[in-house]
């Protein structure tokens, strides 16, 4: 019930979002502010929609007849999100590979991992690095990512100022700030809760200031042996 309330209630937005896409270049100057803002607005609350959607798909669990397989998917994530992890400045490295799968559709497995990766790229200082670790054993696969700080100190102190002032500029209040970690915390129970219906075992880290559930220093992810197919 609540999956068809959400999915009328977007249907709405869509056609909002596309007259204001529509009617911004019509509109006076001096309004077009005004109605870039609704539609950023608007396409802030459809994008809440498809997380409140994804959350709920989450908790079903995908067809064991199609289970999808663990590492080609990391690959393919982990090629998508390099071009982030590359503005932003923080390097990905997958090390190992497994046999094991996953009975969840591909798409919602490539989604899992899609959150988590991009939550740990997210959490990395400029010059950090993100590994990825991949293995099985007699107890079935594991992957650990952890973050890890190159310290580069001069170019830090440089950033510093001018990272602060753009942060200072863009949300004096910090409800920006705030919006973002929401999103992200919810991004991570989405993720959590596909592999965990599926069997699968997600930990996440303390880093140095503790586990703050919203930009996660490391996690675990381990599936089962009756989950990986026999060699």
């Amino acid at each position: 019930m609540l999956g068809e309330l959400l999915h009328s209630l977007s249907q709405p937005l869509t056609s909002l979002r596309c007259s204001l896409e529509l009617s911004i270049e019509e509109v006076a100057e001096q309004q077009q502010e005004s109605v870039a803002v609704a539609l950023q607005q608007t396409e802030k609350v459809i994008g809440m929609i498809q997380l409140m959607r994804e959350y709920l798909d989450a908790e079903q669990p995908g067809p064991e007849a199609c289970p999808a397989a663990l590492a080609p998917a990391m690959r393919s994530v982990i090629e998508e999100l390099s071009s982030i992890a590359a503005v932003r400045g923080v390097r990905l490295r997958l090390v190992g590979t497994c046999t094991a799968t996953v009975p969840v559709p591909e798409s919602r497995l490539r989604l899992a991992l899609q959150y988590l990766i991009a939550s740990m790229i997210d959490a990395q200082p400029v010059g950090g690095k993100v590994t990825l670790l991949l293995g099985e054993g007699p107890a079935g696969a594991v992957l650990r990512v952890e973050g890890e700080r190159e310290f580069r100190e001069p170019e830090f102190r440089e950033m510093e100022p001018s990272t602060t002032s753009l942060r200072t500029k863009r949300d004096p209040a910090g409800a920006t700030s705030g919006s973002i970690s929401t999103l992200r915390r919810v991004r991570l129970a989405i993720a959590s809760r596909v592999l965990e219906t599926a069997g699968a075992s997600l930990v996440f880290g303390a880093g140095e200031g503790g586990d703050t559930g919203v930009d996660p220093p490391g996690f675990v992810l381990r599936i089962p042996r009756r989950l990986v197919p026999p060699v």
